[in-house]
């Protein structure tokens, strides 16, 4: 499993190779506030929105998208801490170690890793600020990926969504696939994705 969120800041990138015959593309999004200005007729209008949305600007004929940012979901590393948890009440004090240790790191990434969806690419960011999350360590070059270069993306158990996966050409000419665990609203991110980056073949999360 590849995850920006394990490797403080960055995602790490799993093997060079595409998922199966299922997969198509994959990847989701953190904290739902919106940002956008918008410049209309000489009169500057700021809103802040949370969750998705569509349209943020009409210029003459140019049509810009609105800045997406997930909110984040604690589910998962509070099932890990409770799974954790419940090794150690039974004495199972090996096994608990790993699992409630990567329980907290998710739950630190939770409350500090960003993914921000402006009107061409998806980027990581750390914190409130939105800070930069500098440069990949393990493949290089900005921790942002355009849609354009995405081949395909898949959320996985999409009912309560584990992990993202999304294959790109911006790395890697022949492609790079991500994966990462999903800490934030996955019916956020499955539909930005859908928007951004086109419909994936098997992702459709029924709850939100």
């Amino acid at each position: 499993m590849e995850s920006a969120l394990l490797s403080t800041p960055q995602f790490l990138p799993s093997p060079n190779r595409e998922v199966g015959g299922v997969l198509r593309n994959c990847q989701s999004s953190f904290y739902g506030n919106l940002t956008i200005n918008r410049s209309f007729v000489g009169r500057d209008v700021s809103n802040h929105h949370r969750g998705s949305g569509i349209v943020a600007s009409v210029v003459g004929k140019k049509v810009k998208t609105e800045t997406v940012i997930p909110d984040p979901d604690y589910r998962i590393p509070v099932v890990l801490l409770g799974f954790a948890g419940g090794l150690v009440y039974t004495n199972n004090i090996l096994p608990a170690a790993p699992v409630g240790l990567l329980g907290l790191l998710l739950l630190f990434q939770t409350t500090r890793v960003r993914f921000v969806f402006d009107d061409e690419a998806l980027e990581v960011k750390i914190g409130e600020q939105l800070q930069e999350a500098g440069e990949n360590v393990f493949v290089g070059g900005k921790n942002r990926w355009k849609y354009s270069t995405f081949l395909n993306w898949e959320l996985w158990w999409p009912n309560f969504p584990i992990l993202v996966y999304f294959k790109e050409t911006q790395t890697k000419p022949e492609g790079q696939v991500h994966f990462f665990p999903v800490i934030f609203s996955g019916k956020q991110l499955y539909d930005v994705m859908v928007e951004r980056a086109g419909p994936s073949k098997t992702s459709g999360p029924k709850q939100s």
